[in-house]
């Protein structure tokens, strides 16, 4: 009888359980994404395309001989990003927006250093709106707080705006899909502004595993590991009653890998993410918090026992195609910057951190066209330094060999800034797909509210939400697009001939 009891009671628990994770049963996010379980994953609803809307994906828009661009958030990044601007041909700099009116009116220095125009000054809690609506405006650059990311791009595209957004983009899923409806529902660019993927080593060794280099790569390491011990005080507060800054506080609220899109976006590009692969499922797990909790005792005075998020997160993802990604982000604990970037392939391996280099035996340096000084070459040890110059060498990205030299002049993390923006330009004054869409935009930010799912249910899996609406596979391998040469030279002819023109009725106003 005992024995019969005792199955009867592990039978009810089974069927609780059961019931529990049952596909019907819908739940919702702390950041109101509604849910379900599915034989032990968590899945998200996907809503359906409104009637109307087509996908973006390879949105080209008319080409533009110059484009007029409007600043909004001019704090810690927003000012290099104006000044870099001042170097690209053919843009304008319009409109400078700041919650502090001295701010935006502190840019104009760097416009006058370049002899351009002074622009116009919106500031205030709305002043980004008003900067919006206006006719003489093709892209919105947002490089404010967090929180303030989403409702700008919204505003920017309502209002026929292409729009640039500082990472990370998206603060949630419902943000996530809001910007693509926008940008579906305007055809109007919406573009995550990764400087990572514009690293040196990056891009070329993107091109190598696009060529072939590596093999099949089948997982891959990034992460953001960045003790922000010494900045934690330089980020905006809302007045002299908030003791934390926007980005501490978000970090006590939040619990993920809030941080994402700089180990992410990278190598997505190198497994072709949503361009012949998908992420499919995570799996989250992190630390407990001492660091941050700390940091909040410290500056509040009031014992923290509410610290959200962990000092390190770990985040591992199995793609459709069955490739392996793991991410990780830690701002807390005293260690050297380390963005990870490994991939692993079935004729090589690349690294970034902290050592930088390549691993291929000799068969395939010799299959990838090079010919291998060292007579002991293996892939057990990374290359030996005269070979990995060959090998860079050999493959150095287009992109690089266009604007590098420039870049490193110009700045801005090493000049990987530059080179995005000049992109984002050239792009844009030659009609083509920028290098990076709202799709990516949502994939790599993703990872925050679907990590803080995973972790608040005993590291679940959870599953991706497919924001292409199923065209993930429509376009195979990620490419960058290109004008022809001779395309390429006229753009950039007008584009020289607008700016030379801008500068000199400046020069002419102020005499």
């Amino acid at each position: 009888m005992r024995k019969y009891n005792f199955l009867l009671v592990m039978l009810v628990a089974i069927l609780a359980i059961s019931c529990s994770q049952s596909s019907s049963d819908t739940q919702v996010s702390n950041l109101g994404t509604k849910w379900h379980w599915d034989k032990g994953t968590i899945v998200i609803e996907t809503p359906e395309r409104p009637t109307g809307q087509t996908s973006v994906i390879g949105l080209k828009a008319p080409k533009m001989e110059f484009v007029r661009v409007g600043f909004v958030g001019l704090g810690m990044r927003g000012p290099a990003a104006v000044e870099r601007f001042t170097y690209i041909p053919g843009v304008e700099i319009v409109a400078l927006c700041d919650y502090e009116k001295e701010r935006a009116e502190e840019c104009q220095k760097l416009l006058k250093k370049a002899s351009m125009p002074e622009a116009t000054v919106y500031s205030g809690e709305k002043g980004y709106e008003e900067l919006c609506k206006r006719d003489d405006i093709d892209l919105v650059y947002i490089a404010t707080d967090w929180l303030h990311h989403f409702p700008v791009a919204m505003c920017a595209m309502e209002n026929g705006k292409h729009t640039a957004i500082e990472v990370p983009s998206a603060m949630s899923l419902k943000e996530c899909w809001a910007l693509i409806d926008m940008s579906e529902k305007t055809r109007k660019h919406c573009m995550i502004l990764e400087n990572c993927c514009y690293d040196w080593f990056e891009m070329n060794t993107l091109n190598m595993a696009q060529q072939g280099v590596f093999g099949e790569v089948i997982r891959a390491q990034g992460a953001y590991i960045h003790n922000l011990d010494e900045f934690w005080d330089y980020y905006w507060k809302k007045g002299k009653d908030d003791k934390l800054g926007w980005r501490l506080e978000y970090n006590m609220k939040h619990r993920g890998d809030v941080y994402a899109t700089h180990g992410l976006g990278p190598v997505a590009q190198a497994l072709n993410i949503h361009r012949g692969d998908r992420m499919k499922t995570l799996i989250a797990m992190d630390t407990k918090s001492v660091i941050g909790k700390d940091l909040v005792e410290k500056r509040t005075r009031e014992t923290c026992n509410d610290f959200r998020n962990g000092d390190h997160t770990t985040t591992l993802i199995r793609t459709e195609n069955g490739k392996v990604i793991e991410i990780q982000h830690n701002v807390m604990t005293p260690q050297p910057y380390n963005r990870l970037y490994q991939l692993t392939g079935t004729k090589g391996l690349a690294n970034k951190y902290p050592v930088e280099g390549y691993a291929l035996d000799s068969n395939q340096m010799s299959a990838s066209g090079m010919k291998p000084k060292v007579d002991n070459l293996t892939s057990h040890n990374f290359l030996p330094e005269n070979e990995m110059k060959t090998l860079v060498e050999k493959y150095q990205h287009p992109i690089l060999k266009k604007y590098g030299e420039m870049a490193k002049e110009v700045g801005g993390h090493g000049g990987m800034d530059f080179i995005m923006d000049s992109r984002l330009i050239y792009c844009l004054q030659n009609g083509l797909p920028l290098d990076m869409d709202v799709y990516d935009l949502a994939e790599w930010c993703c990872l925050a509210e679907l990590g803080e799912l995973s972790m608040d249910n005993n590291c679940a899996s959870v599953a991706f939400p497919d924001f292409t609406r199923g065209e993930w596979n429509k376009i195979q391998g990620y490419k960058h697009a290109y004008a022809t040469q001779e395309e390429e030279a006229n753009s950039m002819e007008k584009a020289k001939t607008f700016t030379k023109k801008l500068k000199e009725k400046n020069r002419n106003k102020l005499r």
